[in-house]
């Protein structure tokens, strides 16, 4: 059984959730990192036995296999445009580019390099949410008339001190539209089997001054986007991500004429789904993941997990349900119908 020599774009959701990840799953052997500022000081604490200050260098300086691109969004082109370029497997973090262009450009680099990319969508592997899908697509709820995405988070709201850097900056790809709604429209077009003719949505920034350690700082970005997407045929999807609440929450329904279909609960990744229809209402039994037992390290490890074995299979096979840089293109359109763009 091969083992895949990896390294790593990107010090903060790349070190918090996809290393360990990797450490975990007997696939990957983690060899690298790259960051300008914070690889040397992580690879000592974290054992990692080689540091870069960035992709390109950690490409020239090891022997590697596949990448994992966790850069901020700003420098997703540049990271998976160095890894395509030497023919590495390469799995990105969404949102996958500032705009459409830089999206094309990526999917037709991994085209031309022929290696397996993939884009991290964990949150497919969800149970309740790869359920809610399977019932969709065996024609359980029809016709279908509305899918309905909320996510209530509170880390964005006026007292909260996240600290300052991209993420409140629009013109590097920071915000709540590319970080959290990239997601819930992949769930959408990937359960409907289908991409919207048309979206819209107000971008709404309610604390634009906040403040961390250093004082008070301008946000350029959103902090709450409600959305509406036309799939035709009378089907719509309505997404609402807001994390100014005063709870964390999340609901994924599919409403049909003949029942509804709904998970919900405090996260994303912890749910409980019913179908309801005219005569009761019955709560369904979704298996865990096989990697439930890594969840106490992080709660997205298990379903990055899940991701790494669909990534393995592309590699080896060809085949598996990785999701691709073509879908990730379908999620920069709406994104860009939606407001988050930023020029070329």
């Amino acid at each position: 059984m091969n083992t895949y020599r990896i390294g790593i774009s990107g010090a903060g959701f790349g070190v918090n959730a996809h290393l360990p990840a990797l450490i975990a799953h007997p696939r990957f052997e983690v060899v690298a990192l790259a960051s300008p500022t914070r690889a040397a000081g992580i690879a000592r604490e974290r054992s990692i036995p080689q540091a870069f200050t960035s992709t390109r260098e950690m490409l020239a300086g090891c022997e590697l296999d596949a990448v994992v691109v966790a850069s901020p969004p700003f420098a997703h082109r540049e990271d998976v445009l160095a890894a395509l370029d030497a023919r590495k497997h390469v799995l990105c973090e969404k949102p996958f580019g500032l705009n459409i262009e830089e999206a094309q450009e990526m999917l037709a680099a991994a085209t031309d390099a022929g290696t397996a990319c993939g884009v991290a969508h964990e949150f497919r592997f969800v149970p309740q949410r790869a359920a809610l899908r399977e019932l969709v697509a065996n024609g359980h709820l029809q016709p279908l008339r509305q899918l309905e995405i909320t996510q209530l988070g509170t880390w964005l709201r006026a007292e909260s001190t996240r600290e300052r850097g991209w993420w409140f900056e629009r013109e590097r790809g920071g915000g709540l539209t590319g970080a959290l709604v990239s997601h819930l429209i992949d769930t959408a077009n990937w359960t409907l089997g289908s991409v919207p003719a048309r979206a819209h949505a107000f971008l709404r920034t309610a604390n634009p001054e906040r403040h961390d350690a250093r004082g008070a700082f301008t946000s350029s970005v959103d902090d709450g986007c409600f959305a509406l997407l036309d799939y035709g045929n009378g089907l719509i999807a309505r997404i609402t991500a807001d994390a100014t609440a005063a709870v964390e929450s999340f609901t994924f329904a599919v409403h049909a004429e003949n029942r509804t279909a709904v998970a919900s609960g405090t996260s994303i990744a912890d749910m409980t789904l019913f179908s309801v229809d005219d005569d009761e209402t019955n709560e369904l039994q979704c298996a865990p993941s096989p990697y439930a037992k890594f969840a106490s390290i992080n709660a997205n490890v298990p379903l990055l997990m899940e991701l790494y074995d669909e990534w393995v299979k592309q590699i080896e096979t060809g085949t598996s349900a990785l999701p691709t840089f073509g879908e990730a293109l379908a999620t920069q359109r709406v994104l860009a119908e939606l407001g988050y763009t930023t020029a070329s």
